[in-house]
């Protein structure tokens, strides 16, 4: 049986007798006798990519060494095919074949020893739809670090940027860390001092991580970790307190706590940056005792205040009188001070009698 085969331009014609490649057809007409075991593929040089299940024969053969580029790549190769001086896609290992007559076409081979994809054009590579299969990215943002680890292994801590990993390669993990100040909320916390008080204490811790890779090796996260040491350490140190001492220093008792804090979270990699207290909130009963203890101390000393004027103001009437009772001239102007603070304020009748005014005025000095 024969078979009329038509060749295009744009096309290469593969003919095979019984699988075995013995020619590269120019476009034309050609005949296959397929009694003899001939077929006639046609690849179209528009695809780009050569697809054919024989493509093994067709490298070896060389037929079509003039019209493509060759991509040979082992285990430990990729590749970037740039078409146009455009980023195209990337190519992962084995053969494979490229049409150069329709396009400008450049193979960039890369070692991938080691896992870390370096190129000046990463960002728009790793952002690729077609580089998902091969590439894993890594994006910090500013204020973190992630810590990089192959094969169980840590290897660096990356800073803020962009980054992308060849896949399959090795065992990686990436575990990104925020180095901001964050704020921790204790609120609600209830704690028994020492006489046997309840109470709920709302405190407020902020942190910041210091050593990124100590915070993701010691515990599974740092920031439940330092939670967990206040939550302790302000039970411990409240309940050694009574009550009054908690209240009458709570400055101190913030310091304190902060700095049994600092301790413990130097051994996450975190840093504190402070701790205080907010509120320190009694139950009801022990409200209104609290009051009732206030409203008494300050009547006391609202009562302690008026007995030392009364005192003060009784001495000073003493002082006076002793004076006035030493100086009887001093004693006739206090009167007439005395005359003249009535006179301005109401009439003044003055009834003489055999003497004169002026002698009685006299006789009062």
């Amino acid at each position: 049986m024969i078979r009329v085969v038509r060749v295009k331009n744009s096309e290469v014609g593969l003919k095979f007798r019984n699988g075995k490649l013995l020619e590269a057809l120019q476009p034309g007409w050609y005949i296959a006798r397929s009694i003899l075991g001939e077929t006639i593929d046609i690849l179209r040089e528009k695809d780009l990519f050569v697809r054919h299940e024989e493509i093994d024969q067709i490298v070896n053969s060389g037929l079509l060494a003039d019209k493509t580029v060759l991509a040979d790549l082992k285990d430990n190769q990729r590749a970037v095919l740039w078409v146009d001086d455009r980023f195209y896609t990337i190519m992962g290992t084995g053969r494979q074949l490229i049409w150069k007559t329709q396009k400008t076409v450049r193979v960039e081979e890369l070692d991938v020893e080691d896992p870390r994809f370096e190129h000046r054009q990463v960002f728009k590579i790793g952002r690729s739809p077609m580089a998902k299969e091969l590439l894993e990215v890594i994006q910090v943002e500013p204020g973190e670090v992630s810590v990089y680890f192959r094969d169980g292994k840590f290897v660096e801590e990356l800073q803020s940027g962009f980054y992308a990993f060849w896949k399959g390669i090795s065992a990686l993990k990436f575990i990104n860390v925020s180095k901001k100040e964050k704020v921790l909320d204790l609120s609600g916390q209830e704690i028994i001092t020492s006489d046997k008080v309840s109470l709920r204490l709302n405190a407020v811790a902020n942190f910041r991580v210091k050593d990124a890779l100590k915070s993701v090796s010691v515990c599974e996260s740092a920031e439940t970790a330092i939670y967990r040491e206040c939550q302790l350490i302000m039970r411990a140190v409240v309940g050694s307190r009574k009550i009054d001492e908690m209240l009458a220093a709570k400055d101190l008792l913030a310091e304190e706590i902060a700095i049994a804090l600092k301790v413990k979270a130097e051994n996450y990699g975190v840093e504190i940056c402070g701790f205080g207290i907010r509120d320190i909130i009694l139950p009801g009963k022990m409200r209104d005792i609290m009051n009732r203890v206030v409203a008494a101390q300050k009547e006391a000393e609202a009562n302690q205040i008026i007995r030392r004027e009364e005192t003060a103001a009784t001495r000073s009437q003493c002082n006076t009188a002793k004076m006035l009772e030493a100086n009887p001239t001093l004693m006739r102007l206090r009167e007439l001070e005395l005359i003249e603070k009535v006179a301005e304020k109401s009439t003044l009748k003055l009834v003489l009698g055999e003497k004169g005014l002026a002698e009685k005025l006299v006789n009062m000095l």
